[in-house]
């Protein structure tokens, strides 16, 4: 595990020819499962004059993601080395471009599962690290726990040898312009969403499944406030029974309404195609709580589930040489990207 990885600023993506496809779609024989790695960059409002840095990030993470599964065989590798693409892209709500709590501080939650194992580890209140997921592994490799939290998780990060940044390094002039607006308007609905929490899935070809999430929570959210991204079965769930998942949106709702354990209930036990698994239950839990989110996710079966009841969700996959990625409903752009990069 590599927790003080120093990602390169751009994965070049040669072009050699575009075209569309749907998602979810089996591409090699009947029984094969193509590895894929699908990532997001959070649901809700992303202005006009970001989306293509936004789409950028969710490509560089799939990108990476995608590498490292086949360097190292591992689906846990893979989640992990994509969500720290996003950690350290200020574009994103996690690591670097965290929003701040109502103190004007930074509090991270991140949770992984690894479905060959049902294993899992989570932290929250993460502070003054880039890459809390990483942070969420080391708690599952390397304690007896599943999840801690503040002092506790950042003994952890000392002993570990992760990186201790200064208290303000992770504090951006974006994220204090956000806090201001916040407390301005006294609102919950637009800002504190921009730009979202990130996450990943992934299959490899024998099947394992991993979910990665990252957030750094809601702007102007009450020091000590826990949402649903570190929560097993809420923000994340990694099952090779059925899927994985991973989730976005309004952390409060999704953790009540346990979403990512939901969506892989339907796949498991009422034979739900992902697809339909995610539109359903996340229709159901907008409705039920008036609140809107997103969630990827991957079936054992190697198909995809994209969806969200938000305004906009960045989203990004590799499979083989297609790289996939999109912003608005329905939108697919394909790149092709060369093997050697």
């Amino acid at each position: 595990m590599l927790h003080g990885l120093r990602l390169p600023q751009r994965l070049l993506l040669p072009i050699v020819k575009c075209q569309t496809i749907t998602w979810g779609r089996r591409s090699l024989a009947k029984d094969a499962i193509l590895p894929t790695v699908l990532v997001h960059g959070g649901a809700g409002h992303i202005d006009a004059d970001k989306v293509e840095c936004v789409k950028f990030g969710v490509k560089q993470a799939a990108q990476r993601g995608y590498k490292a599964m086949l360097e190292t065989g591992s689906t846990l590798d893979a989640v992990e080395q994509a969500v720290m693409v996003l950690e350290a892209d200020i574009h994103f709500n996690a690591g670097f471009g965290s929003v701040l709590t109502q103190d004007g501080n930074v509090e991270m939650d991140a949770s992984i599962m690894d479905g060959s194992r049902l294993e899992g580890g989570c932290v929250t209140m993460a502070r003054n690290i880039m890459h809390p997921i990483s942070l969420a592994r080391c708690v599952m490799e390397k304690t007896n726990y599943r999840f801690l939290a503040g002092d506790g998780a950042m003994r952890l990060a000392k002993e570990e040898g992760f990186e201790i940044l200064p208290k303000s390094a992770l504090i951006t002039e974006a994220s204090q312009k956000l806090l201001k607006v916040f407390k301005i308007s006294n609102t919950d609905t637009l800002y504190n969403v921009v730009p979202g929490t990130v996450g990943a899935v992934a299959i490899d070809a024998c099947g394992n499944v991993a979910a990665a999430t990252s957030t750094g929570g809601l702007t102007g959210k009450l020091s000590g406030r826990v949402g649903d991204s570190p929560i097993l079965g809420a923000g994340t769930y990694a099952d090779n029974e059925a899927g994985a998942v991973s989730a976005t949106g309004h952390g409060e709702s999704i953790m009540r309404y346990n979403l990512s354990s939901r969506v892989l209930a339907l796949v498991r036990h009422k034979d739900y195609s992902i697809q339909e698994a995610v539109e359903e239950m996340l229709q159901n839990m907008t409705a039920h709580f008036k609140q809107t989110g997103g969630l990827i996710a991957i079936d054992h079966r190697g198909q995809l589930g994209i969806y969200f009841t938000t305004e906009l969700m960045s989203w990004a996959y590799q499979q083989g040489n297609e790289l996939h990625c999109g912003v608005e409903v329905g939108e697919d752009e394909v790149v092709i990207v060369d093997d050697d990069t």
